[in-house]
């Protein structure tokens, strides 16, 4: 049995857990070691069974728990050679941890295989397309303003899918943030709407897909029920009928979600 599990996922911070057995990977750190380790303690997920953590990019809030963690707790880094460069220009990973590049071709890592691909966001980011030792596949994308081709490619034939679901429309052009700030969020290189996530969604629930995380909520210009209710409909208009034939779920930001089999 495979499982995901985000410790905390949105603007303030995102860390996910890709569990097989006794073995897991983490996606990313954005929040202090004493979150981290605390919802790692409650989940009893001990440090000795993590294969390393994999880094999508370089903002603070995929990386501020970092340093500190590896200090305490020296697990290798994954990444694209972009980020692990800047990590390792910066100081965020300690001498005593190792870097290693992840790319297109899935490697073997930690039990698991894995491969990056790109996403299109402000900086150098990448999702992970994972193969758990159980045979099972999963997607984690976040970050990401436009669907491209690649992306496409590395979500389909999965068993489930992290997607983001960042912002509403309504919510972020009618909200507090100066225009630069929206039109950032907007653009091809900032963020995935709930509009644009829903679509991706039908599309890979018609593949096959059943199981789907909706990741990366802006605290300002999304809710939960928002997001979901803009799913449920666009897979109602299909006739997709959401708990029946698949499962959504939106993830908390401030605290464990529930696991998601796959």
């Amino acid at each position: 049995m495979a499982e995901f599990i985000s410790l905390y996922s949105g603007s303030s911070g995102n860390c996910s857990v890709i569990r097989c057995g006794q073995r897991y990977l983490l996606v990313d750190m954005g929040k202090g070691v004493r979150t981290t380790a605390a919802a790692l303690k409650a989940l009893e997920l001990p440090i000795s069974g993590c294969g390393g953590i994999f880094v999508t990019h370089e903002h603070s809030d995929h990386v501020k728990g970092l340093s500190t963690f590896l200090k305490k707790y020296p697990l290798p880094v994954y990444g694209s050679a972009e980020t692990l460069d800047m990590l390792d220009a910066n100081g965020i990973v300690p001498a005593s941890c190792s870097l290693c590049s992840v790319g297109a071709r899935e490697e073997d890592l930690a039990g698991f295989g894995v491969q990056a691909f790109p996403t299109s966001h402000d900086v150098p980011c990448v999702g992970y397309r994972i193969h758990t030792p159980d045979g099972k596949t999963m997607s984690i994308a976040t970050d990401l303003g436009t669907l491209t081709p690649a992306v496409h490619e590395a979500l389909s034939g999965c068993d489930l899918v992290a997607l983001e679901s960042n912002y509403d429309l309504h919510m972020l052009r009618t909200g507090p943030y100066p225009y630069y700030l929206r039109a950032r969020i907007e653009s091809k290189r900032g963020h995935l709407s709930n509009d644009e996530c829903s679509a991706k969604l039908l599309e890979l629930v018609q593949e096959g897909c059943k199981k789907f995380a909706l990741c990366h909520l802006s605290q300002d210009n999304n809710t939960p029920g928002l997001a979901l209710q803009t799913v449920f409909s666009t897979l109602g208009a299909a006739g997709v009928v959401p708990d029946k034939d698949c499962v959504v779920q939106t993830q908390r930001r401030n605290e464990v979600s529930p696991p998601l089999e796959f």
